[in-house]
């Protein structure tokens, strides 16, 4: 009878591992929230780098995981004129743009989302 109690356990302990190995590889790890999903990537409409002019590296603090990462790049990409690509060992968004940009001018971006711009280069 303890035996079969034991099987029981570790059964239902392998259940709910197997289950949150899912939900970690479907919706990605997440210091936003792993019980929500993360938010659908922007994706900007003009891809031809050759249309952005200009560069710029923005240091941005706050960004700890994909979905910081994921945040961030969407908030610059609704832009339009404006192409974003995080990069989270840096702590830093690759920016091309159509129209020069400040450092306010990214803060005006990312001020509805919980991100500080350290800097602009």
């Amino acid at each position: 009878m303890a035996n079969a109690i034991i099987i029981i356990i570790l059964i239902i302990v392998v259940c709910v591992a197997v289950r949150h190995i899912y939900h970690t590889v479907k919706h990605g790890r997440s210091c936003c929230g792993s019980s929500r999903e993360m938010e659908k990537k922007v994706r900007v409409k003009d891809r031809n780098k050759a249309n952005y002019p200009f560069s710029y590296k923005v240091k941005v603090e706050g960004m700890v995981c994909a979905g910081c990462a994921r945040r961030v790049e969407n908030a610059i990409n609704s832009d339009g004129e404006l192409w974003g690509k995080a990069d989270l060992e840096h702590k830093e968004v690759n920016v091309l743009a159509k129209r020069k940009m400040e450092m306010k001018d990214f803060a005006e971006l990312l001020k509805d989302v919980p991100y500080t711009v350290l800097g602009v280069e």
